[in-house]
């Protein structure tokens, strides 16, 4: 048995990530400062503290005798952070930045940093692979890819193992349903429960891939035992394949009404998981078909 710590253990992949690892009989500390993520998430058997990873004197006892790290707590969604650059930069940058400093002081072996596909922004080429060049379209792009560099820095220069996986718009149960983190599929669900059209922003022709959370926890749990890792590395957590919000929005057979693209929306993502599977033996199992129906059974509803 591990001790682990997972940071933003209260949300949506933390939680999801933190029963996993109870499951697999580890025990497990969440810092949580609940700001978006909730109570009634955290399962039953961890040690939950609720405390600001902004605050590195009230986090760094909590890291020691921790064998690795998960840091999945952040800010998330671009329309905040171009909103509110300082109050995310805040958030996102110097969170991580002392997640990595309490992780070297305490001396954990690895710290597996949740980083983000918005690093590559405008690139059109597809699939995305991490050797393109980054090229971040909003405040929160920048600040998920300034972590990737610190993870990358505090490998070389201090020894501590990280690496860094790439999620590409991760779905599933728990995931956020208000607030400025909802994705679109739950946006798509509290507008059709309330009667009021689908809201599509641009053409609705812009694709995601997207990744269900049990393969992204699988990615997790591969990545902090995972051999050939542990150098700053960045991998890819992508599904297998893209699907349009148009797509999306007509499997609930419900009208449409089309907004002006918001900035900082990419027009594509797919990830290439090549790497991935190279040094983790990862790959997404859940189809995006498969997990959405799982999704609305799970929600309870029946479209029509």
């Amino acid at each position: 048995m591990s001790k682990y710590l997972v940071t933003g253990g209260a949300g949506f992949i933390g939680s999801t990530l933190a029963k996993r690892l109870l499951r697999d009989g580890h025990e497990v500390i969440i810092l949580d400062n609940l700001s978006t993520g909730k109570r009634e998430n955290l399962p039953e058997g961890v040690a939950f503290y609720e405390v600001d990873l902004c605050d590195l004197d009230a986090i760094r006892d909590k890291f020691e005798g921790v064998d690795g790290v998960f840091h999945v707590a952040a800010m998330p969604r671009v329309p905040y952070s171009v909103e509110h650059p300082i109050e995310s930069s805040k958030n996102n940058i110097f969170s991580t930045l002392n997640t990595f400093v309490a992780a070297r002081d305490a001396g954990v072996k690895r710290v597996v940093y949740s980083a983000s596909s918005s690093a590559y922004g405008g690139n059109p080429s597809l699939p995305q692979h991490t050797e393109m060049k980054p090229d971040p379209l909003s405040p929160y792009a920048l600040q998920k890819l300034i972590g990737e560099y610190y993870g990358t820095l505090f490998a070389d220069l201090y020894g501590l193992e990280t690496v860094s996986l790439r999620y590409f718009n991760v779905y599933g149960p728990h995931m956020a349903e208000g607030g400025a983190y909802v994705t679109v599929m739950s946006i798509f669900k509290q507008q059709y429960l309330d009667g009021k059209p689908l809201t599509i922003y641009g053409d609705g022709e812009q694709t995601r891939s997207f990744c269900h959370v049990d393969d992204v926890v699988n990615a997790n749990i591969k990545a902090m035992h995972s051999e050939t890792v542990g150098k700053g590395e960045v991998v890819n957590v992508s599904g297998a394949s893209s699907v349009s919000i148009n797509h999306i929005a007509k499997r609930f057979n419900h009208p449409i009404q089309y907004l002006d693209p918001r900035p900082g929306d990419p027009k594509h993502s797919l990830g290439d998981i090549t790497k991935t599977k190279e040094l983790l033996d990862w790959e997404p199992e859940i189809d995006f078909d498969r997990g959405f129906e799982d999704l609305i059974q799970y929600w309870g509803m029946e479209l029509s």
